[in-house]
C-alpha cells in the first residue's frame, strides 16, 4: 500500500469564520433555543478599538471570526469545519483546532494520485462554500 498526506493550513483560521454559517452549523449539531440565541449574541454586535498613548481609534464592528485565547474559540472553529470529513470520498480527515490533515492510502501511485486529486477538488468546493482559504507555502 502507498500512503499520502495533505496537511491543511487554514489562512487566518479563527479570524475568517463566518458568523451566520457558524450559527447554522451550531443549529445543525443540536444547539437550539436560548443557547443558540446566546451564541448569536456572543458573536454579533462586537466592536474593537485600539488605545495607544491616550489616543483611542475609531471603533470597528467585527463581522467574522471567533475569539482566540479561550477554550470556546477552538471549539467553535472545530464545529465550523466539522463537516469537512463528509466531503471526502477517499481520505481520512483528522482535525485538531486549525491543524487538519487528509490521509490517503491506495495500491498504486496512479490510484493514490486519483484519490488525492478527487478529494482536493471536493476540498476546493468546500473551502469556497465555507468562505475559507488555505495558506500556500
Amino acid at each position: 500500500m502507498i500512503s499520502g498526506v495533505v496537511f491543511l493550513d487554514f489562512k487566518k483560521a479563527f479570524d475568517t469564520v463566518d458568523h451566520s454559517l457558524l450559527l447554522t452549523k451550531l443549529e445543525h449539531v443540536g444547539v437550539r433555543g436560548h443557547l443558540l440565541e446566546w451564541f448569536n449574541s456572543y458573536l454579533t454586535n462586537i466592536y474593537q478599538f485600539v488605545y495607544i498613548n491616550r489616543i483611542l481609534s475609531e471603533q470597528d464592528m467585527i463581522k467574522r471570526g471567533v475569539p482566540q485565547g479561550s477554550i470556546l474559540g477552538p471549539l467553535l472553529f472545530l464545529i465550523y469545519i466539522n463537516d469537512l470529513g463528509n466531503i471526502t470520498d477517499f481520505a481520512t480527515t483528522r482535525m485538531y483546532a486549525d491543524d487538519t490533515n487528509m490521509t490517503f492510502t491506495a495500491c498504486s501511485v496512479e490510484g493514490l494520485r486519483h484519490e488525492m486529486k478527487a478529494d482536493i477538488e471536493n476540498l476546493k468546493q468546500w473551502l469556497c462554500a465555507n468562505k475559507l482559504t488555505l495558506s500556500l507555502l
